[in-house]
């Protein structure tokens, strides 16, 4: 495409070393749909004829089965998937090919390639986070009365239902659909146009072209246009905190599963065994999960520091965003689908969390809230706690189990009414506020949930 300029052949290695088609053969439908718009856009400012762009189309529509057929001839000496699409189209329809690149850079030309790429991944994986979420609140709306230990410093620390850790989950996730969406906005505007840096002198109608591919406006700096890649380190970093939150979940899930604890089982589909230890069931995908979020963390780490050293306009390092990003899509898209196909395989054991909730004193908090309903300041509540706690602890029991004499050694003001306070039941309905653990507020949170989930 530039031979003229040059007095001798690109070396292989130096072929090898800078040609992209292996990775980026991926955008050639959306390549092929921002020449369409590109082409039609041309002919319409009488800048190609119309003849031109029927041409155009059919080869493009000819190319393009042939991509999806698996007939399409890729060539590493052609470096790209854009080189390959017109050199191809060329050979179909003659001059008219070589006349589709009027008014346009490479430059961005792969800038509105991987804009498009991006916008039906963000719109794919939006569809993905709903789908678990949905899973989730259908696992919630199982367990809003089974009660498990809420945890602090991984140590027991207040009753809790299942389902409202499970909607904490929901709750992040929620997060992360609204960055997304946030992210999309600025992932949807047009660079095509800004041709090489600083525009062309054809007349062209950027916005015509915006209107055809479904952006919500124009890059309106052709030098930031060819190389911003901002839109991909925030979707990168959007990713990295879904597969954060999702590697805390497996995490827990990890916890639950091991036989010390025992809260839950995980399908078999997604477990395997020992080679040499026969009665082992490892969770390999919430582990994987957690090894697969540092993977996408790196992956924003390399955009960032691509970026960081790069001069105005476009720079042969920009090649190096494409495979970070279809890899980080790749990833988010295989977890969320096999995560919200493993929550629907979880078997909860609400006898083994009943069991845990009701060591390391749970409910010694709803007695300083009792005692300080009673008029005592809840400083000197925690005192009193604290020293029951310690009586507990040195007999061995609960304290629901102490007698109600010996609790009235710890404060005069504890009645019989104690003992709804020390139950976990108590405890969980005691929380009755939009927020807290109570099964009518976590009922209503997943009803409110389910609202957003059915939402466009």
């Amino acid at each position: 495409m530039w031979s003229g300029r040059f007095s001798e052949p690109v070396a292989e290695l130096v072929k090898r070393y800078t040609a992209s088609v292996d990775f980026d053969r991926r955008l050639a439908p959306f390549d092929i749909q921002g020449s369409l718009a590109h082409a039609q856009m041309l002919a319409e400012c009488s800048i190609i004829s119309d003849k031109d762009l029927a041409d155009i189309r059919r080869g493009l529509g000819q190319i393009e089965a042939e991509i999806a057929s698996g007939d399409f001839a890729w060539s590493l000496d052609l470096e790209d998937v854009h080189l390959n699409i017109e050199k191809r189209l060329t050979h179909l329809v003659g001059d008219a090919g070589k006349r589709l690149h009027t008014g346009r850079s490479r430059n961005d030309q792969v800038a509105t390639d991987v804009r498009l790429y991006l916008r039906t991944a963000i719109d794919d994986l939006l569809s993905l986070i709903k789908a678990l979420q949905g899973a989730l609140l259908d696992l919630a709306e199982k367990h809003t009365r089974t009660v498990m230990p809420g945890f602090t410093h991984l140590q027991i620390a207040q009753p809790i239902s299942f389902a409202h850790h499970l909607m904490a989950y929901c709750e992040m996730m929620g997060r992360d659909v609204e960055r997304l969406k946030d992210a999309r906005r600025r992932v949807n505007r047009l660079p095509l146009g800004a041709a090489a840096l600083a525009g062309t002198s054809y007349p062209i109608d950027r916005m015509r072209v915006a209107s055809l591919l479904g952006f919500e406006g124009v890059c309106e700096n052709s030098l930031d246009a060819v190389s911003d890649r901002d839109f991909a380190i925030e979707f990168t970093a959007a990713a990295a905190l879904i597969m954060t939150h999702l590697s805390r979940f497996s995490e827990e899930l990890i916890l639950w599963m091991s036989p010390m604890a025992g809260f839950i089982d995980i399908a078999d589909r997604f477990c395997t065994g020992s080679s040499i230890m026969p009665q082992k069931k490892n969770p390999d995908v919430p582990e994987l999960v957690r090894g697969k979020t540092g993977r996408v963390n790196g992956h924003l780490i390399a955009l960032l520091t691509l970026m960081k050293g790069q001069p105005l306009a476009y720079n042969k390092d920009n090649q190096e965003d494409k495979e970070p990003l279809f890899d980080t899509v790749d990833t988010l898209t295989q977890t969320l689908r096999i995560y919200a196909d493993m929550i629907t395989g979880i078997r909860v054991k609400p006898e083994a969390m009943r069991r845990a909730a009701l060591q390391g004193h749970a409910t010694a908090t709803d007695l300083a809230d009792y005692l300080v309903r009673k008029g005592l300041p809840f400083r000197d509540a925690h005192e009193a706690v604290a020293l029951a706690v310690r009586h507990a602890e040195q007999k061995g029991c609960d304290l629901a189990e102490i007698s109600l004499v010996e609790l009235k050694e710890f404060s005069a003001l504890i009645g019989e009414d104690v003992y709804l306070v020390l139950s976990l039941e108590g405890s969980l309905a005691s929380r009755n506020h939009i927020g807290g653990t109570a099964p009518e507020q976590v009922e209503a949170a997943i009803s409110r949930a389910r609202t957003k989930l059915a939402a466009p």
